[in-house]
C-alpha cells in the first residue's frame, strides 16, 4: 500500500495485522482519485472509517487542506497517526478515535469530501449515509464517495442529496453523492 501521487508520492504505509481491515486497493484508490480529482484541492476531507488513513493521506498528499480520520479501534488510530508522521502530513490531519455515528452526530463542521469505506454488509455504510443527510455535514456542491461489495444496493438520500454514479471494479463497487447548492 502506497501513496499515488503527490507530496508523498510512492511512499509505503503501514498496514493494521490481521484480515479486519481490507485496505482499498490501488487501482481502485487511484481510479477514485481520477473520478475526483478537481475536487481534491484546498478541500476539506473526511475519511469516516480510517483505517489505515490511507484515503485521507492520498488527499493530503494531493492537496487537501484537511482530512479528519475516524475509527473506533485504538490500533487503527496508532497506524493512522504513524502514517500521517511518516508522510509529513500530521500537521494536517485530525485522528479521532471514536464510533462512526457518535463522531457524525457531535460534528460541528462541514466537509467537501468524504470518503466512506466501512466493513462490507454490516449496514454501517447506510447509517453512516442517513446520518450524513439528515446532520447536512457536506458544503454545497461536496461529494461523498462510498465504497462497497459490487452486488449492495445503497440507498437514495433527501433532498439537497443526490445519488450520483456507481463504478464497478470487480467485486467492488464505488457509489459518488453530490450534495446540490
Amino acid at each position: 500500500m502506497r501513496v499515488i501521487t503527490g507530496t508523498a508520492r510512492g511512499m509505503r504505509l503501514k498496514e493494521l495485522p490481521g484480515l479486519e481491515t481490507r485496505p482499498t486497493t490501488d487501482k481502485v484508490k487511484e481510479s477514485v482519485f481520477n473520478i475526483v480529482q478537481f475536487d481534491v484541492e484546498g478541500r476539506r476531507v473526511l475519511d469516516l472509517f480510517g483505517g489505515t488513513g490511507q484515503m485521507g493521506i492520498e488527499a493530503l498528499s494531493r492537496g487537501a487542506a484537511s482530512c479528519t480520520f475516524v475509527d473506533v479501534r485504538k490500533e487503527a488510530a496508532a497506524v493512522i497517526r504513524a502514517n500521517l508522521a511518516h508522510t509529513k502530513l500530521e500537521e494536517q490531519g485530525k485522528v479521532v478515535q471514536g464510533d462512526y455515528l457518535a463522531f457524525l452526530t457531535g460534528c460541528r463542521e462541514k466537509f467537501d469530501l468524504v470518503f466512506l469505506d466501512p466493513p462490507y454488509g454490516a449496514g454501517m455504510l447506510e447509517k453512516a449515509l442517513e446520518a450524513i443527510a439528515k446532520i447536512d455535514i457536506m458544503t454545497e456542491n461536496g461529494i461523498i464517495v462510498c465504497e462497497s461489495a459490487a452486488e449492495s444496493a445503497l440507498p437514495e438520500l433527501a433532498a439537497p442529496y443526490a445519488k450520483g454514479r456507481d463504478y464497478r471494479y470487480g467485486k467492488i463497487k464505488i457509489t459518488l453523492y453530490h450534495r446540490a447548492v
